[in-house]
């Protein structure tokens, strides 16, 4: 498929179910690599399709595993977000549908590898992506764009159009280091470029609380952030390791594995956020 979805394309909708109010766009970043990040990307935004919520997931990064995840052929990625930044492809154009009712991807090229460079001499670099998804997100209840594993201006565009962050953290030993300097990024971004950007949470991934260091990094990481930190505990699982390589989210992979359903409790969790935060606007 290749625009974005309409009422007629898509399941038809449960009028019962809970709306929010716009489209709600959240970016997951963490410049230390290897958190599960992308893996958070994919199983959040395929949980939240599972409850009915119309969503987006753009892959940001040049490797693509997001889009891999979800079953995206790299021969079929010749409009990709690579195009999308660029100003080559409208959002139209670069939407994919996906083996998941109600989710839908922008998939990531091997192009993208070379858009910090390029990105460098166009105008409103940092807001390309803003831009480009202006007054198209009708169709969608939540955008996630997943962010590479740096502070270049590929994530600096994505956290320029987000309304919020959610941030993943490995339970190990330098989880805080990292962290801390994103937020510093984060705040830095609210001042000159977003002010609306938040963050909208942090979610300890590879949590093993058999193991003595995890658990001493989560209660550091619950101690520092408070109230940011999801109940929710994504647990080391290999079905979450093995998914990827069959192209489907561990939902589908194994829904009833331990990692799947650590991703249905966080999207209730996350949606959960989300209504008290309209109620309260």
């Amino acid at each position: 498929m290749s625009s974005v979805p309409d009422a007629a394309s898509l399941p038809p909708p449960d009028l019962h179910r809970p709306r929010l109010a716009e489209p709600r766009v959240i970016c997951l970043a963490n410049q230390k690599g290897g958190v599960g990040k992308t893996t958070t990307a994919v199983n959040l935004a395929t949980a939240l399709a599972a409850a009915e919520k119309r969503v987006l997931l753009i892959d940001l990064d040049p490797q693509g595993n997001a889009s891999t995840g979800l079953g995206i052929s790299r021969h079929d990625r010749s409009n990709s977000s690579y195009q999308l930044l660029l100003g080559l492809a409208s959002l139209p154009q670069t939407v994919r549908q996906t083996l998941v009712p109600y989710l839908f991807v922008v998939p990531a090229s091997g192009d993208l590898a070379g858009a910090e460079i390029e990105l460098i001499t166009l105008d409103r670099r940092e807001y390309r992506l803003k831009d480009a998804l202006a007054n198209r997100l009708d169709g969608f209840d939540f955008v996630l764009i997943d962010c590479p594993p740096s502070l270049g201006l590929l994530t600096l565009n994505a956290l320029v159009a987000a309304d919020a962050i959610l941030i993943p953290v490995q339970c190990e030993f330098y989880a805080l280091e990292g962290v801390t300097a994103l937020t510093r990024t984060v705040e830095r971004v609210k001042r000159a470029l977003n002010p609306k950007l938040a963050i909208q949470g942090v979610v300890l991934t590879m949590a093993d609380r058999r193991n003595n260091l995890s658990v001493l990094v989560e209660r550091d990481v619950r101690a520092h952030f408070g109230d940011a930190v999801y109940e929710t505990a994504i647990p080391r699982n290999v079905r979450l390791s093995e998914a990827p390589s069959h192209g489907k989210p561990a939902l589908l992979y194994d829904f009833h594995s331990a990692g799947a359903q650590a991703y249905v409790h966080l999207a209730r969790e996350l949606l959960a956020r989300e209504r008290r935060r309209e109620a309260g606007a």
